[in-house]
């Protein structure tokens, strides 16, 4: 049974910690393509940024409907990282921690796909997994829409009950739990909630929790 487990990992803020330096430069690159092609002020287009990301949980979904913006130029734009290499805080023990899973396993990610990559290279785990599903392979829907998460269980000819999500996002855990997934919750703190199969505090406590999993 497990080795016939697929494995779907969110990439940032689960593989890696985005937090100190990916997050706030992609929030400020975000910011100043708002003011660039929406003529806005530095407040104003950052409120709208964290308005439309809070509610359709992605900033182009909402600058594609209200506005009509190219998903390609907006991500391309939006995630240049001329120091991407000192951004990034690998943990060096991730890829024994990924080895020791049993089955296939894929990164499901709301980034472009030229950053996911870029980001996988530099954790030194880029060839341990099947595919990368980006942004651009749910045609700009991004997580929780259904559509990406069908899209990958198509993709890879296997059915929800035979995957394991492993996100920092409950409400992308609450789509795959609708669906059928086991469910892993990447987070610090003390809650759990009821479409969590098991928490943990990072993924590497992914081997030690197998058990609670399957």
């Amino acid at each position: 049974m497990m080795d016939r487990t697929l494995w779907i990992f969110d990439l940032d803020n689960t593989l890696h910690n985005a937090t100190p330096y990916i997050f706030p430069h992609i929030n400020r690159s975000m910011t100043a393509y708002l003011q660039r092609h929406l003529q806005l002020d530095e407040a104003a287009a950052n409120d709208l940024r964290t308005h439309y990301w809070q509610r359709y949980g992605a900033t182009l979904s909402g600058l594609m409907r209200h506005h009509g913006t190219d998903p390609d130029h907006f991500l391309w734009h939006t995630h240049q990282f001329p120091d991407l290499s000192q951004m990034v805080l690998r943990e060096p023990r991730l890829r024994h921690v990924l080895k020791a899973l049993p089955g296939r396993k894929v990164v499901f990610s709301n980034a472009p796909q030229h950053y996911a990559h870029a980001v996988l290279k530099l954790l030194r785990v880029e060839d341990l997994f099947d595919d990368v599903m980006a942004v651009e392979h749910t045609r700009y829907r991004p997580k929780p829409d259904r559509f990406g998460f069908m899209r990958l269980l198509q993709r890879h000819h296997i059915r929800a009950a035979q995957c394991v999500m492993v996100e920092d996002s409950l409400e992308n855990l609450r789509a795959a739990k609708r669906l059928g997934m086991r469910t892993v919750w990447v987070n610090t703190g003390n809650k759990g909630a009821p479409y969590v199969d098991v928490k943990i505090r990072d993924v590497m406590q992914l081997p030690k929790i197998m058990g609670r999993i399957f």
